[in-house]
């Protein structure tokens, strides 16, 4: 039994690899079960175990009649993903604020030449989106820049809990678009600010604009 289970472990570990590696990426279809025997050297019943024990996780998912997705390359985002689906508006804002004011300050403490320079280019790629009146585009656009200031502050932690929430971030930039008025110019101050290297000014700019989406400024 500590062999067969060892077996499955090793197994669920290199379909979590080909995952994790982008060989197959999210939206796409694994193998059937045949090839994966093949491809794997395993029986057929650790194969099966493998497979069902990374749908329990999260990262994949089986369509009756169609085969097996890949659903996220991320236990924690999927994880995370079932936790704030019913999650309302206001929660995400809070957890955005956490993390996003600690992100601005380390950003304008750390940022790079070509950091300071792509944010730059994602500030004007969002002003482009803006006055295009393309939705889809201003959330895409946005959220970059919001990402590229995660980035900026050069710590792995924050942003990878930042990039495991991005579904949800991008939802709720997306709400707050529709709801709120968010003008050509939004994050400008912000931008220049960690730009310019002033971690207090880039903290006050960013409690700012989320304080505002909570009713608190």
């Amino acid at each position: 039994m500590t062999r067969r289970t060892g077996l499955i472990d090793s197994t669920v570990q290199e379909l979590r690899a080909r995952i994790t590696s982008g060989e197959w990426p999210v939206g796409s279809r694994i193998p059937p079960e045949p090839q994966l025997v093949e491809l794997l050297g395993v029986g057929r019943n650790t194969v099966r175990e493998a497979v069902q024990s990374l749908v329990h996780a999260g990262l994949l998912e089986r369509r009756q009649g169609s085969g097996t997705y890949v659903l996220s390359s991320s236990e924690l985002a999927a994880t995370m993903g079932r936790q704030i689906a019913e999650a309302r508006q206001r929660d995400v804002v809070e957890v955005r604020r956490a993390l996003e004011i600690e992100a601005a300050r380390l950003a304008a403490r750390r940022r790079t030449a070509l950091d300071a320079s792509t944010l730059l280019d994602r500030r004007d790629e969002r002003a482009a989106a803006y006055v295009s009146g393309d939705l889809d585009a201003m959330v895409a656009t946005d959220l970059a820049l919001h990402t590229t200031i995660v980035r900026a502050a050069a710590n792995p932690v924050l942003a990878s809990l930042y990039e495991n929430l991005i579904d949800a971030i991008g939802e709720n930039i997306r709400f707050n678009f529709v709801t709120d008025y968010h003008g050509q110019t939004a994050h400008d101050a912000l931008v220049e600010a960690i730009v310019a290297g002033d971690a207090a000014k880039a903290v006050a700019e960013t409690t700012t604009y989320l304080s505002a989406l909570l009713g608190e400024s």
